[in-house]
C-alpha cells in the first residue's frame, strides 16, 4: 500500500493546503496530514485546534486522516510507515527551503522520498501568513479558506 505523510504547521489550513492534499490523495492509497506542534513557528491556534479545523475539510476524503505530531518529520513517517512526504510548493521562493529540507531528510532517512506538489495556479499566492494578516485587519478570507476556519479566525481576532 502506498502511504505519504503530508506535513505542515497549517495554522490556518488553506484552500492552497487543502488542493495539495486532495493532490496527494490521488496518488496515494492512503494520507497522514501531519500537524507539526513544534514547527519553529508561534502558531495562532494550538496545534489540537489546527487538528480540528482541518477535520470538516478531510470528510470527503476517505483514505485520508490527520494527527499532530512532534520531533523529527522522517521519525513520524517511519512511524506511520509512509514512504514518502508530500511537500507543496507554491513559488520558486518555496523551493530553496523545501529542497535542503528534503536532502536532510534523506540523509537522515533514505528510504523516504520527498514528492513536491504544486498547488492550483489560483493558490499560488496564498500562505497561511498573508491570510492570518487579511483576518487580522477585519479582511474578508472566504475566498483564501474554509467557513469554519474563517469563523475561527474571526473569533480569535475578535
Amino acid at each position: 500500500m502506498r502511504h505519504c505523510i503530508y506535513p505542515g504547521t497549517f495554522d490556518p489550513v488553506t484552500f492552497g493546503h487543502l488542493d495539495v492534499l486532495e493532490r496527494a490523495a490521488r496518488l496515494f492509497d492512503s494520507v497522514t496530514v501531519g500537524v507539526a506542534r513544534d514547527s519553529g513557528k508561534t502558531p495562532l491556534f494550538s496545534a489540537e485546534e489546527r487538528l480540528e479545523l482541518l477535520q470538516p475539510a478531510l470528510a470527503k476524503l476517505t483514505n485520508v486522516r490527520a494527527t499532530v505530531f512532534g520531533g523529527l518529520l522522517v521519525d513520524f513517517a517511519t512511524a506511520e510507515g509512509a514512504t514518502a512526504v508530500i511537500r507543496g510548493l507554491r513559488a520558486l521562493s518555496d523551493f530553496e527551503f523545501e529542497f535542503n529540507m528534503a536532502l536532510t531528510n534523506r540523509r537522515l532517512r533514505p528510504a523516504v522520498e520527498t514528492l513536491f506538489v504544486m498547488p492550483n495556479e489560483a493558490y499560488s499566492y496564498c500562505s497561511s501568513t498573508l491570510v492570518k494578516q487579511v483576518a487580522r485587519h477585519g479582511g474578508d478570507v472566504a475566498h483564501f479558506v474554509p467557513p469554519n476556519v474563517a469563523a475561527a479566525l474571526k473569533a480569535k481576532f475578535a
